[in-house]
C-alpha cells in the first residue's frame, strides 16, 4: 500500500460526506494503491451511517470507532490500523483538490522528505469581518502562502489539515502526544506542532508544498472574536496543564512572575482599544486570553 489517507470526524457527518466526494474524486496514476480510513471518535450523529452508504461505490473507504475521546487519540487509531508507506492527514470540514495525494506522494519522493504540509485555503462560510486579517489565520488551520521550501522553524509547522508523514516516522518518534488537541467540543491544539517539533529536532526533513492544496471551510461562527477567545483560552490551559511553567518562586503553582505580565498584557489591551488597528488591538487582547488559559491550566495542575 502506497498511501493512507486519515480522516477523524467528530459529529460531522454532513461534513464529512462532502470530503469524502471529494477524495472519491483523487486521481492517481494505476500503480498507486491507496485507501481512506474515517476514524469515528464517538459521533452521536449519522456519522457511521454516512460512512457505510458510501463504501458502496467508494473501495478504498473504510470505517474505524476509537472511543477514548480526543483527536490525538483518533489519529492514533489510524495510525495503528494503516497500511501506507506514506500517512496523509486531513479533516473532515476539509475538500482536496483531485491531485492532492499525487502531489504529496512525488513531492516527498523528489525531495525525499519525511514528513510535509500544503496549501490550505479558506472557503469562508461568512465574509470574515476587517480585524481578521492572515494574522490570525492559524487560528482557522488556513496557510496560504505559495513558497516551497524546507521547514526548520518551530514556528512554521504544517497544520493538520494537510500533512503528511512516512510511516516509519511513528515507529522512530512515536505518535500524537493524546494529552494535547481537540477532545469533542474542546477547543484546543498544539499536538501537531509538537510531533513535527520531535521529528525536527531529530534531525528529520520536513517540506512545505504550496502545490498540495485543500480547501478548508470556515463556519461562520470561527470569524467572531468569541471563538478566538476560547479557542486561545483551552489551548493555553492544556499547554499549560502537558507542559507546565517554569519557574521556581510560585504560589498557587504560578510562578510570580506570570502576574505582572498578565497585567502588562491586560494593560496594552485597553491601550490598545483605544490607539491601535483593529487586527493589532484583537490581538493583543488574544494575548491576554492566553494568559488567562495559563493561570487557569496551572491552577488545575497544582
Amino acid at each position: 500500500m502506497h498511501a493512507s489517507i486519515i480522516v477523524c470526524t467528530y459529529n460531522r457527518a454532513d461534513s464529512l460526506a462532502h470530503t469524502l466526494a471529494c477524495l472519491k474524486k483523487q486521481q492517481l496514476r494505476e500503480d498507486i494503491d491507496w485507501e481512506v480510513i474515517v476514524v469515528d471518535n464517538n459521533s452521536k450523529d449519522s456519522t457511521r451511517t454516512t460512512v457505510e452508504a458510501a463504501i458502496s461505490d467508494f473501495p478504498q473507504l473504510r470505517y474505524e470507532f476509537e472511543g477514548k475521546q480526543g483527536l490525538s487519540h483518533a489519529r492514533n487509531h489510524g495510525i495503528e490500523i494503516a497500511s501506507g508507506d506514506v500517512i496523509l492527514f486531513t479533516d473532515d470540514d476539509v475538500c482536496p483538490e483531485p491531485d492532492w495525494v499525487q502531489v504529496v506522494l512525488d513531492s516527498m519522493t523528489e525531495h525525499d522528505c519525511d514528513a510535509c504540509g500544503g496549501y490550505i485555503a479558506p472557503v469562508w462560510e461568512k465574509h470574515p469581518p476587517s480585524w481578521l486579517t492572515e494574522r490570525f489565520y492559524g487560528f482557522l488551520a488556513i496557510k496560504t502562502d505559495t513558497n516551497e521550501r524546507q521547514i526548520v522553524s518551530k514556528s512554521d509547522t504544517p497544520f493538520g489539515a494537510n500533512m503528511a508523514f512516512r510511516r516509519e516516522l511513528f515507529t522512530r518518534h512515536g505518535a500524537f502526544d493524546v494529552t494535547r488537541g481537540r477532545m469533542g467540543n474542546v477547543l484546543a491544539s498544539g499536538e501537531d506542532g509538537e510531533l513535527f517539533e520531535r521529528i525536527l529536532n531529530a534531525g528529520g526533513k520536513v517540506m512545505y508544498f504550496p502545490k498540495a492544496r485543500v480547501h478548508h471551510r470556515v463556519e461562520a461562527f470561527r470569524v467572531e472574536k468569541a471563538y478566538f477567545r476560547r479557542w486561545r483560552f483551552q489551548t493555553s490551559r492544556n499547554l499549560a496543564i502537558s507542559r507546565g511553567v517554569p519557574g521556581e518562586r510560585r504560589i498557587f503553582n504560578i510562578p510570580l512572575y506570570l502576574i505582572p505580565q498578565t497585567l502588562r498584557a491586560m494593560w496594552c489591551a485597553a491601550l490598545g482599544r483605544l490607539t491601535a488597528p483593529a487586527d493589532e488591538a484583537f490581538n493583543r487582547e488574544i494575548v491576554v486570553w492566553h494568559f488567562f488559559g495559563t493561570l487557569r491550566g496551572l491552577l488545575q495542575s497544582r
